[in-house]
């Protein structure tokens, strides 16, 4: 049987260098490809792809698998940042590590892949996949803390095709224990955390290069005005720092954002009480369904509005093909229009959706 070639995402990180090397020890011909999708050097003038191309250089060797670089830059602009800058000129707080796996990883980067005679893909996400009977399911994490199905929501059955996750049943310190063991470079090195373009830099700084700050009023929600903003795009539901409001009111309490309104450039905020911000459901567009979308207009199953969330109970009614409204069983505080609300069973990801509005 001749033996099968997978081309894994390395992206100079601890986790695609050890999928890789599980892969290369459970005799599949491995081969490495590194994306750069953002040509852009950091604070300090650095070009952090480079240091990532070298460390996926190093494991590569050390593994002694070939390895490739590709250029997807103009791609991630077209098909993500400038989602991304849209959103965020519409008031709303988008997700673009969503739209990057759909419209990138698993989109040119595959077909790429696939030119170099992969049989499968694989990449370091912590998740787990089941294909039986052409039916492609994306599984939850045996580390429950770095499940990352909640990224992948918007993948398709053709996208999940042929897809490996080696890391589906390690959790985080034993993927550490691996690289040390096996003297990968990449052993301890810091998990990359933001947005993923963006990186370590100050997100207003980053922001402020591509959209012009149009500075408004602060207002309470009985009409007080409090302080200035900076810019709209620059809050988010819940946020508590940077209000600068500070001594507004006296200590007790804090200050947080619970409205934004764009037309009159106004932002709201709510001192103490936190009620504002809590709703009993949100409505969804766009919802694509992992495998496909049940039988039943309505059904129970459980959410996450954000990634870093215990799951939700919920109820779901389906309003049409691809939209529909979440009811909450207990209400939930700072759901966000732009975020993804992400449905699961006990042991699946069901896919996810954009939240629109929260009633």
């Amino acid at each position: 049987m001749p033996q099968k070639t997978v081309v894994v995402g390395m992206s100079g990180g601890v986790d695609s260098s050890v999928a890789a090397l599980l892969l290369k020890r459970e005799g599949y011909r491995v081969i490495g490809l590194f994306m750069r999708n953002w040509e852009e050097s950091d604070i300090n003038g650095a070009c952090t792809a480079e240091e990532d191309f070298e460390d996926v250089k190093r494991v590569s060797a050390l593994l002694d698998i070939p390895y490739y670089t590709v250029n997807f830059s103009k791609e991630y602009m077209d098909r993500v940042f400038s989602y991304f800058l849209a959103e965020y000129r519409a008031g709303r707080t988008p997700n673009p590590d969503v739209l990057c796996n759909r419209e990138i990883k698993f989109g040119p980067f595959k077909a790429y892949a696939e030119k170099l005679g992969a049989d499968f893909i694989a990449t370091g996400h912590y998740c787990g996949i089941s294909h039986e009977n052409g039916v492609h399911r994306l599984l939850k994490a045996a580390d429950q803390k770095k499940d990352q199905t909640y990224f992948l929501n918007q993948l398709s059955q053709e996208q999940l095709s042929g897809v490996l996750f080696p890391l589906a049943g390690l959790q985080k310190e034993e993927v550490r224990r691996i690289a040390e063991e096996h003297g990968l470079a990449t052993a301890k090195k810091k998990d990359s955390t933001g947005i993923c373009f963006i990186g370590e830099r100050n997100f207003r700084k980053f922001l402020q290069e591509y959209l012009p700050a149009q500075p408004g009023k602060i207002l309470t929600l009985t009409g007080e005005e409090v302080g200035e903003h900076i810019g709209l795009m620059y809050y988010t539901l819940g946020q508590r720092r940077g209000l600068d409001l500070g001594g507004k009111k006296g200590e007790e309490g804090r200050w947080f954002v619970v409205r934004k309104d764009l037309a009159n450039n106004i932002l709201y905020v709510s001192h103490g009480d936190e009620g504002p911000l809590y709703s009993n459901g949100c409505l969804v567009s766009g919802f694509n369904f992992i495998p496909f979308a049940p039988a039943a207009e309505e059904f129970v199953c459980r959410a996450k509005f954000r990634y870093r969330q215990e799951e939700q109970g919920v109820r779901v009614v389906r309003t049409g093909e691809d939209t529909m409204k979440i009811l909450f069983d207990t209400p939930q505080r700072a759901v966000t229009e732009g975020q993804y609300a992400v449905l699961y069973d006990e042991r699946q990801c069901l896919g996810g959706g954009v939240i629109e509005g929260t009633f």
